[in-house]
């Protein structure tokens, strides 16, 4: 993957009510072309009037699961972004509802890689979440909130089935399905 060539000129929107993560975020994603809103107001009204090629959402402070379903109804894919609501409830949900990554903000200076991750799989119509399981499966099997590496078997079922890299020929399976982990 060649992350600079995926986010260069992309339009991407980055929605948190902490400035300094607005600011690094900003930083991070320089190829990118950014707006950045820190109210859920300021967020939907730039969600309802302009087009992104992905969206940021901080969950907790900007109504992050709202802004999600606008930006579903937009069709633009959403990663969300937490610190005060990294849990298995939330990232369930995240799911759920239609989000492409889940990023916890101990694992913010990847995001460049994870946003690099959604934008390719939507040019190429894949799962982001095959490859979000295969960057951050070692941050939740290894964070206590998750429960340790048994943090999918309360939904199993779910998470089988989210994880199955869709759309893909048997040979182009990722590198977690090869090896069993899936």
């Amino acid at each position: 993957m060649n992350k600079q060539k995926l986010l260069k000129e992309k339009r991407v929107l980055i929605v948190d009510d902490e400035p300094d993560i607005l600011d690094v975020l900003t930083e991070l994603l320089s190829p990118c072309m950014i707006d950045r809103a820190s109210t859920f107001e300021k967020a939907k009204e730039l969600l309802k009037t302009e087009d992104y090629h992905v969206v940021i959402l901080d969950i907790m402070g900007v109504k992050g699961f709202e802004l999600l379903r606008i930006a579903k109804e937009k069709d633009i894919p959403a990663l969300m972004l937490t610190a005060h609501a990294l849990n298995k409830e939330s990232l369930k949900k995240s799911a759920e509802e239609g989000a492409s990554y889940y990023v916890p903000k101990e694992e913010i200076d990847k995001i460049d890689v994870f946003v690099a991750d959604v934008l390719e799989a939507e040019e190429n119509n894949k799962n982001p979440w095959v490859k979000w399981y295969e960057r951050l499966c070692g941050f939740f099997d290894d964070n206590m909130k998750f429960s340790g590496p048994n943090w999918r078997e309360q939904h199993k079922e779910f998470w089988d089935k989210k994880l199955k890299n869709l759309g893909c020929a048997p040979d182009e399976r990722s590198e977690a399905e090869k090896n069993g982990a899936l």
